[in-house]
């Protein structure tokens, strides 16, 4: 801002400020309010939808699902995106710091005249972009699946056309593998995290069962092994997994199989 633009600034803003209304009480009667109508509708939700108190946290419970509150979906989101564990400090902690921090600066260094957003192309960019990303990264934290269950229906190509003891061993390894914690690296149908392992919905269309078998004994770090697994077990993941190809998952059984 030059001198002459700054002058300008200052006469305009002297004017304004003539033209305008003292804090007291018009400003604090309008927040007030709108703090008011707030409360009003959060009540009247509260009156209408009710709420539910969740029970007491229990650390000895194994299968519960840890989930954050809706505003933290994005950070949430964000832990599963970023896979080296050596930046995750830097993407979860320290890029929305430096946001906030450049945030509150904003007005010492943004001191030019212009609040038009049309006139102020960078910071509308960015305010736009940071709109955008956090909201996309929302969603795909609220749709994401829980991690201790398959919502993918079982195969009726499986189900119908196998015998009964491989039918059998299918489901009790559907049952099975989300208690291995196989979620927590791997997704199956819209279930479990994006990484760091691959996708596991048509897992047999890349790896034959004993292929699977000899993963699951010899894995490759970090993934552990389960070779001391219940031999019985054992079998029924590598039954299940070896029947999840992408015809079988194009045909679910009705009703879920269950």
């Amino acid at each position: 801002m030059n001198r002459r633009e700054k002058e300008q600034y200052l006469r305009e803003y002297a004017v304004l400020k003539a033209k305008g209304k003292p804090f007291f009480p018009y400003v604090i009667a309008k927040d007030g309010a709108m703090v008011m109508i707030v409360i009003g509708i959060i009540l009247t939700m509260s009156y209408l939808l009710g709420g539910t108190i969740a029970a007491k946290a229990d650390p000895t419970s194994t299968t519960v699902v840890p989930r954050p509150e809706w505003y933290y979906y994005f950070v949430f989101e964000l832990l599963r995106v970023v896979k080296p564990a050596a930046i995750t400090p830097l993407a979860t902690v320290g890029i929305p710091t430096v946001c906030l921090i450049l945030l509150l600066l904003l007005p010492f260094y943004d001191r030019g005249p212009e609040r038009h957003p049309l006139r102020r192309p960078i910071a509308t960019t960015a305010g736009v972009l940071t709109i955008l990303v956090t909201g996309y990264l929302t969603w795909m934290g609220a749709e994401a699946g829980a991690p201790t269950e398959i919502a993918m229906p079982p195969s009726a190509n499986v189900v119908n056309k196998e015998d009964p003891e491989t039918v059998e061993l299918y489901l009790k390894g559907r049952e099975e593998l989300p208690s291995l914690g196989c979620l927590a690296c791997h997704q199956i149908g819209e279930n479990g995290n994006h990484g760091p392992g691959p996708k596991l919905t048509d897992i047999a269309d890349r790896l034959p069962e004993a292929g699977i078998a000899q993963t699951l004994r010899n894995p490759t770090a970090p993934m552990p092994s389960y070779q001391s697994l219940e031999p019985e077990k054992f079998k029924a993941v590598v039954t299940y997994l070896g029947h999840l190809t992408k015809e079988n998952e194009e045909n679910p059984v009705e009703g879920g199989g269950e």
